[in-house]
């Protein structure tokens, strides 16, 4: 019962919207946590490995960090009861930073795959890389899943948007896996590279669709 609700009277039930918000709330928070550990660990097994596949992955997650924090700021903006127009604005603020973010990431995937095409960082053997990428890979769909319903059902097309980043994760993850496994068992170092510039041009979409605020 709430300060407001008189004695006697339940406190009003709460509402699809509101426990989608809470759900989103979490899903978003369990992101930014992951992506904490996984950026710690993929940055020093790149390190001890030489691997600039790895800290790559590393760098990507510190990305996919900023835009779930700011989704995290909208949502919190909502499930703290604000009016309609202040959630709009914190909606459209944010989807367009998390353009932003995919933009960054398109950056990264190519400057990356470029760089180890020409030979300068060909992926090295590294257990834990090949755990690491292999738990993203099983871990990011599922929660790029649960956040992707969320969107729909509160609506958000930020949260979609940083749902798909999620995603885009879970792309690199398997793109990381299949390099350090390819490199470890056939010496095919360039799997990696091209594999995760094929995603260039879809990660660019998605920038443009945030910036221009299609979708809201």
């Amino acid at each position: 019962m709430t300060e407001n609700t008189p004695p006697g009277r339940r406190s009003p039930p709460v509402g699809p919207c509101d426990r989608w918000t809470r759900v989103g709330l979490w899903l978003v928070g369990a992101t930014m946590g992951y992506n904490s550990i996984e950026a710690v660990v993929a940055i020093w097994a790149g390190a001890a490995a030489d691997s600039i596949a790895l800290i790559g992955f590393g760098i990507d997650s510190i990305i996919e960090l900023a835009a779930a924090a700011v989704v995290f700021w909208r949502l919190g903006v909502e499930a703290r009861g604000a009016d309609e127009e202040m959630v709009e604005g914190a909606e459209h603020r944010v989807h367009r930073f998390v353009g932003y973010t995919f933009f960054a990431l398109s950056g990264y995937v190519a400057a990356v795959s470029a760089w180890t095409l020409t030979g300068h960082g060909q992926p090295e053997e590294s257990t834990v890389g090949i755990v690491l990428a292999a738990a993203s890979l099983i871990v990011m769909p599922i929660v790029s899943w649960g956040k992707l319903r969320a969107a729909r059902e509160i609506p958000s097309a930020a949260l979609r948007a940083e749902a798909k980043e999620t995603l885009a994760c879970s792309y690199l993850s398997f793109t990381l896996l299949l390099g350090l496994l390819a490199n470890s068992l056939a010496g095919w170092w360039w799997a990696d590279p091209v594999a995760a510039a094929l995603m260039t041009p879809w990660l660019v979409r998605e920038g443009l669709a945030g910036v221009s605020g299609e979708g809201e």
